[in-house]
């Protein structure tokens, strides 16, 4: 059989064309990981050790499924570096940890940990007129585009920028004392090292020799120049992605990185992958309807040989609780007919609007899953975590939030002086108090050594008293230990991933710090999810749901009502992304009234239900009688 079998002819010239820069053009469903997976095999067949070869995208779970596909393709030859960005800056940051000032490999700060310094900051600097994380927001998208906190300072205009400069440097303050970095830190403190240290730049430039980059139209700067530093003298970087699905600029992806990239590689090869494997004829015909209305974008129009399948369902709800209704009507009865409810995906703009959908599910005791509260940002998760952390790092933050937990009548006049090194003030009870602590903390540091990750974690939750705590919490307790069994079983997978328990556990922990929303996905689980239409990015499903599909909701507009935040041709990508989700069918749905911030308003029907061709849509009956006609 050849290699290249069951290949189209854009996918045998991607994959063969292996020497010099190229950037692959991928719509949605297109088969780009596959592409991704056959052009290392190439490359490897081509007799270029497996581990010259280096592959970034941009979750884990991407990660991971790419790494399983070129496994798979590769066999015993070798392991390609597989990982996302931010894993790729921790590996350079590890491996330079005292050439960047580091005494040992630093702690990650979560968004959580960043979100409370920012808060201390704000409080210490006296200021109530910015919101913690509009001001993190500010910091994380400057980062993003290789700033830092003194040249923001300098460039400061405006009073918002001068207070935030302040909180920055405080901010900072705080990351040195952990020797900690934030996830912004993983990609600018690696870039900066790659850009500035010649010798360190040679260094992986001879070690990867050959460069691909997945779903490049999300890169920010940092990103971007991180990538261009990697490229050797023989510029052999595989760039993979599709303007069309430029979703992030709200976080600092820049569209111009893919619109710009035969300018930052001369002679570079373009490859578009335009045949789709995902989706009905349908389906497609009204994403590239959609689309077509963006004016920066390389034109494309997806095609496939699939049926043309159903028509997309349109429903007009009376408000959310009707909407969520007919979702719920619907998911129900093609559950009748043999479908199941991991079939299904409901996705909306904005997070509030899950709450109604929910309700309606449980109310027809549909299973679902919402995608959006991270596993390892709970509450009782976290805590366990900073138990270890505090045993390892000693960080005062993670010291902080586990001295009194379980409650052990650890003050804050008392933590202030722990955590101030004034500890010798202490008297009496309170002494033996914070004594039993360290006693607790010091058997953790000493079965970090001896203890498999699983073992230890599993130590601490009972140690700790945090077993106790939830078994005698009858209301909340019970799915809260349920949560830390199954961090005992996420730690199992490091048991063996390390010459030394220590060793694991470092891994254990930074792998729970770079998780993302995707990482929630359980597979195996059989229920309906639940996303906003930015979490779904990657993702398919075989029926679709698209919500609240009105003008302000989606397109979306920001408070304040004048639109110039909105990025409509973004907007427009998102629904682009939306609809591309689907295999078999699209329903799309939107209510008369919807109740925001407590008031129930009429609404303005989305202008990309027009966009879409009469053609390709039917409107699903209501439960009522009559449906209301807009009219131009």
């Amino acid at each position: 059989m050849s290699v290249h079998e069951g290949l189209n002819e854009a996918q045998k010239t991607a994959v063969t064309s292996i020497e010099g820069p190229v950037l692959v053009i991928a719509g949605a469903g297109a088969g780009k990981t596959r592409v991704i997976a056959h052009r290392i095999l190439e490359i490897v067949r081509k007799g270029t050790p497996p581990e010259q070869i280096l592959a970034i995208t941009f979750t884990n779970k991407a990660a991971s499924e790419m790494r399983e596909r070129v496994l798979g393709l590769v066999g015993d030859a070798g392991v390609p570096f597989v990982s996302t960005f931010h894993s790729l800056g921790l590996q350079i940051i590890k491996e330079n940890a005292k050439l960047l000032g580091y005494k040992r490999t630093p702690v990650i700060y979560d968004r959580a940990d960043s979100l409370r310094e920012v808060k201390a900051a704000l409080k210490q600097i006296g200021t109530e007129e910015i919101e913690p994380r509009s001001a993190l927001g500010t910091i994380s998208k400057q980062k993003g585009q290789g700033v830092v906190a003194d040249a923001f300072a300098e460039s400061a205009a405006t009073s918002r920028d001068r207070l935030i400069a302040q909180v920055w440097v405080i901010y900072e303050q705080a990351l040195k004392k952990d020797g900690a970095v934030d996830f912004d830190d993983l990609l600018l403190r690696s870039m900066r090292l790659l850009r500035d240290n010649e010798e360190v730049r040679k260094h992986y430039q001879q070690r990867w020799t050959h460069i691909h980059i997945d779903e490049y139209q999300d890169t920010n700067s940092v990103q971007a120049t991180m990538a261009e530093m990697l490229v050797g003298p023989q510029k052999n970087i595989c760039a993979v992605g599709d303007i069309d699905q430029t979703i992030y600029g709200w976080r600092g992806a820049e569209i111009a990185n893919m619109l710009m990239f035969e300018k930052k590689f001369p002679g570079a090869k373009i490859i578009l992958l335009e045949e789709n494997y995902r989706s009905t004829k349908t389906i497609l015909a009204a994403a590239n309807e959609v689309i077509a209305k963006n004016v920066y974008r390389r034109e494309k129009n997806l095609y496939t040989k699939n049926i043309d399948g159903e028509p997309l369902g349109i429903y007009q709800a009376f408000d959310e609780t009707d909407e969520a209704g007919f979702i719920a009507r619907k998911i129900k009865e093609g559950v009748r007919e043999g479908r199941k409810p991991k079939d299904f995906c409901v996705l909306y703009r904005a997070n509030f609007q899950s709450r109604a959908i929910e309700e309606q599910l449980l109310a027809a005791d549909i299973p679902y899953q919402v995608l959006g509260t991270r596993f390892f940002e709970r509450k009782e998760v976290k805590d366990v975590l900073s138990f270890i952390k505090t045993a390892l790092f000693e960080t005062p933050a993670d010291l902080a939030r586990i001295a009194n937990v379980p409650p052990r009548g650890i003050g804050k006049v008392t933590l202030l002086k722990l955590l101030s090194g004034k500890e010798q003030e202490l008297t009496g009870a309170v002494r033996e108090k914070i004594h039993s602590l360290h006693l607790l903390i010091q058997k953790i540091k000493m079965g970090a050594e001896e203890l498999k990750p699983s073992e230890l974690v599993r130590f601490v939750i009972t140690e700790s008293g945090l077993e106790r705590m939830m078994k005698e919490d009858k209301l909340e307790g019970p799915e809260r230990l349920e949560n830390l069994r199954e961090l005992v079983s996420l730690a199992a997978r490091y048991d063996l991933a390390a010459p030394s328990n220590v060793e694991g556990l470092h891994l254990f922990l930074e792998n729970a710090a770079l998780q993302s929303d995707q990482d929630e996905l359980k597979q195996d689980s059989n229920a309906v999810r639940l996303m906003t239409v930015h979490a779904s990015k990657g993702l398919e499903f075989p029926y679709v749901f698209i919500t609240g599909l009105e003008e302000g909701l989606f397109p979306y507009e920001r408070m304040g009502g004048d639109g110039e935040d909105r990025d409509d041709e973004e907007e427009r990508r998102l629904m682009y992304v939306a609809i591309t989700r689907a295999e078999t069918k699209v329903f799309l749905t939107f209510a008369s009234y919807r109740t925001v911030f407590g008031s129930k308003n009429s609404t303005i029907p989305s202008k990309f239900l027009s966009d879409i061709s009469d053609s390709l849509v039917s409107w699903e009956a209501p439960e009522r009688i009559g449906r209301t006609i807009y009219l131009d």
